[in-house]
């Protein structure tokens, strides 16, 4: 049945792509062997950099998120190597646990609470536990897309140089990277993981990986196998501005046509725009009288919040009414969580009037479902908003 008025598509990504990066996708395609595209390729290959703070490589694959999450592991390590890998929800074991198993690697999964961020005190505890050394690499979500909570990677950093481990840091940045203030370099991280469907902005079919010297020196020595995830010769051939098999161009005209809208706004006004938006989410939140998942406000995320829902009340439920009812999306709880957690997406392209809107659909939502909640929420958001500071308007290209 068609519906008038557009979809409220409010999951945790994909996220709502911007019509500028839609008309950008729509070029015709070009040859990926000729000039104009290695200067499109050159383009969004430089352009990345500032996005992940980095000045080193950024290696992007025609694949989902995962896709990078598995060329982080298979590039940097070798057959029956240790992996410590921090429980922080469903994406720390789907995305880098179960793979990681896979491949051939000896986990170490961490015990973490799905309500707080990766343990900086656990983390340097066991690394001095590890007196041989023999943990080659640390996985940590950045920022855990089933439970809205955001590890602190600075913090972890600063406990691998405390119980002085040389383990490699991979971290996982799918539903954090261009929404919450990321620092590849400063941080330390040695290889980071993320796709292109969310902070970016993109449909989904990109993913990307930023890389360390310490990570590609540790590539020259991984011994699992790898073929289609290999970075030399993605390296290789990006010189150039080319690939070494086809490569996804017109996503790739869209990833150049989303970095310029990053870079117009400016990269710290868009971190600010999350934080108002999150911070408002939550106010609603309290105002409704619901539990946000994540318990240490330190580690809220800015990218989404997830809400426990009321004993007896079924998430999933309201959901279904949501969308059948009032044409929009939110994001279902996962592994555990699932049927008593449901989430708010409000990153990527999104202003305060979508903000608005989406609040009022989930209160709404909370009535049509008869769960008990205390109205206000949308006016708590609207004050919240209200009071936040101006942003300075970027420096213009």
């Amino acid at each position: 049945m068609t519906r008038p008025g557009r979809h409220f598509l409010q999951i945790p990504g994909p996220t709502n792509v911007p019509d500028r990066v839609l008309r950008a996708m729509d070029d015709p395609t070009i040859d990926h062997r000729g000039p104009d595209f290695a200067r499109l390729s050159k383009d969004v290959l430089d352009g990345l950099r500032p996005v992940f703070q980095t000045r080193g490589p950024v290696i992007i694959f025609p694949s989902s998120g995962t896709g990078a999450c598995e060329a982080a592991l298979i590039n940097t390590l070798s057959p029956g190597d240790r992996v410590l890998i921090m429980e922080t929800g469903w994406f720390s074991h789907i995305a880098w646990r179960h793979p990681a198993e896979k491949l051939g690697l000896q986990v170490d999964y961490v015990p973490g609470s799905w309500r707080r961020g990766a343990s900086p005190e656990t983390l340097e505890e066991r690394l001095r536990a590890d007196t041989a050394q023999a943990v080659k690499a640390v996985v940590v979500v950045h920022n855990e897309t089933s439970t809205g909570v955001t590890s602190r990677i600075a913090d972890l950093r600063r406990a691998i140089d405390a119980a002085r481990h040389p383990a490699l840091l991979i971290v996982d940045t799918v539903s954090s990277l261009a929404s919450i203030d990321y620092r590849h370099d400063e941080w330390g991280v040695d290889v980071t993981a993320t796709g292109s469907q969310k902070g970016l902005m993109l449909p989904p079919g990109l993913g990307f990986t930023a890389v360390s010297e310490k990570a590609l020196a540790a590539a020259k020595k991984a011994k699992l196998p790898k073929a289609y995830w290999d970075w030399e010769p993605m390296l290789k051939n990006n010189a150039a501005g080319f690939y070494p098999y086809t490569p996804a161009t017109n996503l790739l005209y869209a990833l150049r046509e989303a970095l310029a809208m990053l870079q117009e706004e400016g990269l710290q006004n868009v971190f600010e725009r999350h934080r108002r938006h999150a911070e408002a989410t939550r106010a609603a939140v309290r105002a409704w009288g619901l539990e946000i998942v994540c318990e240490d406000p330190r580690e809220y995320s800015n990218s989404l919040t997830a809400i426990t829902m009321p004993e007896g009340h079924d998430a999933d439920r309201l959901r279904s009414l949501v969308l059948e009812r009032l044409d929009m999306s939110l994001g279902t709880g996962l592994g555990k969580l699932a049927g008593t957690v449901f989430r708010i997406g409000h990153l990527g392209s999104f202003n305060d009037l979508m903000l608005a809107g989406t609040l009022c659909g989930v209160e709404m939502g909370l009535r049509l479902a008869g769960v008990p909640h205390a109205s206000g929420g949308v006016m708590a958001a609207l004050d919240s908003l209200a009071g936040a500071p101006k942003t300075e308007p970027a420096l213009s290209r």
